[in-house]
């Protein structure tokens, strides 16, 4: 809960992450505002989801279609709140994916889209390409596989491109949907823990596997401004150390940086 800093090679404070990699991002400006390791490649779990997200919007789907929930979208999904034979509108599944991080919802929106599974993963490695995203490559739509991997520098644009979009921004920053399909209506409830603090979410998305350690990246406000920033926090030991410095991130941007007129400038201290 307590922020840590360190001196960096100009001699000027920064913050000292207790995570393998983070950033601090302006979508407004392009700056970054600070940062460590956020050109590594690394293991994302379920971040993979804000692209599949992206990804199945392009499309330009009409989020009343229904469509079956199968068994092979269930088996070995980890995280799911469907079954087998359930029909469910994409909308539905939108909001399952992107709030819930619900894993076979990721696979069903993936097998229903024009040309199946492997189609849209091709698509979404386009996307990647087509957004500049150089460290980035999925092999799967859930994030369970860890071989899709990206940068906390990569994460932060995506997520910014993502929460411009007006189907997918009131999702990604939802504390709770309730979901209805052919049996049944229940609620789910977000996995970011920063929604319902003090802090303005305006989007988000949690990951975890074993070989990414606990990630997040968020879309925070700035109190008063119009602006936002993305931040970003990936391999923390423990859920709770993703939120907590995520919120460190933030205030210390925020502290530290003047000019909030048109956007924020570059934190004061911070190499050009």
């Amino acid at each position: 809960m307590t922020p840590r800093y360190k001196l960096d090679g100009l001699g000027k404070v920064v913050p000292d992450v207790r995570a393998a990699a983070a950033i601090v991002y302006n979508p407004q400006t392009g700056d970054v505002l600070w940062e460590e390791n956020s050109h590594d490649q690394r293991s994302i779990a379920s971040l993979t989801k804000i692209m599949t997200a992206v990804t199945f919007v392009a499309d330009d789907p009409d989020l009343r279609r229904q469509v079956v929930v199968t068994s092979p979208d269930v088996v070995r999904a980890s995280v799911t709140y469907l079954r087998a034979g359930e029909v469910i509108s994409y909308g539905d599944l939108l909001h399952l994916m992107l709030i819930a991080s619900d894993n076979a919802a990721a696979r069903v929106l993936a097998r229903t889209s024009d040309g199946g599974s492997k189609a849209f993963i091709g698509r979404m490695n386009e996307m990647a390409v087509h957004l500049g995203l150089t460290s980035t490559h999925y092999e799967d739509p859930s994030g369970l596989d860890a071989r899709n991997v990206s940068s906390a520098y990569d994460l932060s644009h995506l997520l910014a491109f993502a929460g411009a979009d007006v189907r997918l921004s009131p999702v990604l920053r939802s504390p709770e949907y309730e979901v209805t399909t052919s049996r049944r209506t229940f609620t789910v409830h977000s996995t970011n823990k920063l929604l319902g603090t003090e802090m303005d979410v305006q989007g988000g998305k949690t990951g975890f596997i074993s070989k990414a350690g606990y990630c997040l990246a968020t879309l925070l406000g700035v109190p008063q401004k119009s602006s936002q920033l993305a931040v970003v926090v990936l391999g923390a030991a423990t859920s709770t150390v993703r939120f907590w410095e995520a919120r460190h991130l933030f205030n210390w941007a925020v502290d530290s940086t003047e000019g909030l007129l048109t956007g924020l400038a570059r934190p004061q201290g911070t190499p050009q």
